[in-house]
């Protein structure tokens, strides 16, 4: 894989240095450009601090909330994917758009996570969807590249002494996107994966 940059590694090495309480979950990997340093993609860590329940109620603080519809894995002994599920992500994009480091060490924007039911099947195809109070805000269909996306996550925690574990959950990256405020009910529907969702207040 490409050699993963000095300020990824320095970004990764504060982020991993403040993390709060809670137990081990897995990551999440950052794929998008406001995130990017060098030529691999960043790689954020989740806990139980900022895992929820299906259905549960979030509080947005006022933050500027965006939804993410995500594919989600669990990794199983050997390193290798186990399974296969749908996750709804909320990020908070506040900040400069123009510092990388700074979203990485910030944890790649995490704020809370949802996971739907798990299956053993690879999905080759999905189409996700983020419906907002019954409506589909936005939709989008992918070939997931699911192996490479944690092989390649797999040597960027390598490089901050890190190591993706059997149990560890990861979610993927987003498919699809929007904002989204207080009061409404939000759904990530990955299909064929299934759907997971929480309501906003």
């Amino acid at each position: 894989m490409t050699a993963v940059d000095s300020r990824l590694v320095a970004a990764m090495s504060e982020q991993l240095q403040r993390r709060g309480g809670g137990e081990r979950v897995g990551w999440k990997l950052g794929i998008g450009d406001r995130e990017r340093l060098g030529g691999t993609i960043a790689v954020g860590h989740l806990t139980s601090a900022t895992v929820l329940a299906g259905g549960s109620l979030y509080s947005a603080g006022g933050a500027a909330l965006h939804a993410d519809a995500e594919i989600a894995v669990e990794i199983g002994e050997g390193g290798s994917i186990e399974r296969y599920g749908a996750a709804l992500e909320l990020v908070d994009l506040t900040g400069s758009p123009d510092d990388p480091y700074r979203a990485v060490a910030d944890n790649v924007f995490h704020r809370a996570v949802v996971f739907g039911a798990w299956t053993e099947n690879e999905p080759t195809h999905v189409r996700a969807a983020l419906v907002v109070d019954g409506d589909v805000r936005r939709a989008a269909d992918t070939a997931p590249e699911l192996e490479r996306l944690i092989d390649e996550a797999r040597g960027v925690l390598e490089a901050v002494g890190e190591r993706l574990e059997p149990g560890d959950r990861v979610i993927t990256g987003n498919i699809v996107q929007v904002p989204v405020e207080a009061g409404e009910r939000v759904e990530a529907s990955v299909a064929p994966l299934g759907s997971a969702w929480l309501q906003l207040r």
